[in-house]
């Protein structure tokens, strides 16, 4: 626009003043080598008007080409991304569906002219994982993180996630670690390295992990507490294993007091000691424990299934603690705790107390164990009682062998099965 109204303008000074320079002209002499020009100041300026406006027009017709240009590739850019990401909602579609090979196709074909390149090859990947194409799947990860460059932890918890699925552990414990030295705060991550530590037995490294997971708000309270439970126990299952008793035993006194003052933890200590034939450490943890447990607590069933379990040399005051246990606890845990002094009384050769005992078990059918009647037939064998060790056997033989009538598919009678059969 600037430029016309300076070519107007230009024309306009050139038709005023021509005329009063008609009579008072010059002219202008322009000399090269071969040729002289000679022409008016009239001509010369209608001559740079021309020129100039030649100039802009050949400006003005390559600009309009090169915009021209410009929103035909805006155009087909468009159309590519609007294609994308209708093949991406429909791959999403399918991949919820199950069909994970289409889905593949959909969200992989254009993944490069989405608006969100990375995340389409991150649910390519995941779409060929599902179908079993290793391969493909590796592909697109490879190509996610080239896009993504140094920026690339969801590429990473996708690797980590895919390497879980195809059961590659060890590859699989080596990203997570990674990803925990980049951030130890992300829920997918703290959720990924849960699993992967726990499927391939990383009970050190899933001890480690424990503060920022309970911080993280990742499981209920509950939850988190079976989590620390079960890493606990395969902590101490990794001592014993490795390190034997000593080994165990110098683990537990490194550990902080939280952990050794918790009684399920202890008691779990005393199982794997028992394991061990370490009678006398368990003894003494045991002992621990039921003074610490509170005569108004009742013990846990674990606690009296190794109570049952142990072998001391002198078992006199776990006897005597449990006998004052015993008698002000309530019925509920009468069962128990008989079942523990029977055990140890036999340990002690004392039959007739723990003859005793085991009446008062076996008034309790709901709660008996496996090993109850056996050692309580033999206990009223020592004692002389053969009837009643009799009645016993006969008893848990009966139990054994009775059949419940919702356990046996009723058949129709055919008395010529057997005939037909034959023939």
């Amino acid at each position: 626009m600037f430029r016309t109204l300076f070519l107007m303008l230009a024309l306009l000074a050139g038709l005023i003043a021509g005329p009063y320079l008609s009579g008072q002209q010059g002219y202008v002499r322009i000399e090269t080598a071969n040729n002289i020009y000679e022409m008016s100041i009239t001509t010369l300026v209608i001559l740079f008007i021309a020129t100039l406006a030649i100039i802009y027009a050949a400006e003005w017709i390559v600009n309009r080409f090169l915009r021209l240009s410009n929103n035909t590739y805006s155009w087909f850019s468009r159309r590519k991304r609007v294609k994308a990401q209708k093949q991406t909602l429909e791959g999403l579609m399918k991949m919820n569906e199950g069909d994970y090979a289409k889905a593949e196709k959909l969200i992989g074909k254009n993944a490069k002219h989405s608006e969100e390149p990375i995340l389409n090859l991150i649910k390519a990947a995941e779409a060929a994982q599902q179908r079993g194409d290793e391969f493909s799947a590796n592909r697109y990860l490879i190509e996610a993180t080239e896009l993504a460059g140094s920026d690339n932890l969801i590429v990473e918890i996708t690797r980590t996630r895919i390497l879980l699925q195809q059961r590659k552990l060890p590859a699989a414990r080596s990203s997570v670690d990674s990803l925990l030295e980049m951030t130890d705060r992300n829920k997918e991550v703290l959720k990924l390295a849960v699993e992967i530590y726990t499927q391939s037995k990383a009970y050190q490294a899933l001890d480690n992990i424990l503060e920022p997971i309970q911080r993280s708000d990742l499981y209920s309270e509950e939850e988190f507490k079976a989590l620390q439970m079960k890493t606990e126990n395969g902590l101490l299952d990794e001592k014993m294993n490795e390190e034997g008793v000593d080994g165990l035993l110098a683990w537990w006194e490194e550990q902080p007091r939280r952990r050794r003052n918790d009684l399920d933890l202890k008691v779990a200590l005393i199982e794997r000691l028992i394991d061990c034939n370490d009678h006398e450490s368990a003894y003494e943890f045991t002992l621990e424990v039921l003074k610490k447990w509170g005569d108004n607590t009742p013990l846990s069933q674990t606690l009296c299934t190794q109570i049952t379990r142990l072998q001391p040399v002198d078992n006199t005051k776990l006897i005597k603690i449990i006998e004052k246990r015993a008698k002000r606890t309530d019925e509920n845990q009468q069962c128990s705790l008989q079942r523990s002094l029977g055990y140890l009384y036999v340990r002690n050769n004392e039959f007739a107390k723990a003859a005793e005992s085991f009446k008062k078990v076996i008034g309790c059918p709901k709660e008996l164990e496996s090993n109850d009647t056996m050692m309580a037939a033999y206990v009223f064998e020592q004692v002389g009682d053969k009837a009643m060790a009799e009645k016993i056997r006969q008893e848990s033989l009966h139990h054994a062998m009775s059949i419940q009538p919702n356990e046996v598919d009723k058949t129709e009678e055919n008395p010529t099965a057997l005939l037909e059969e034959k023939a």
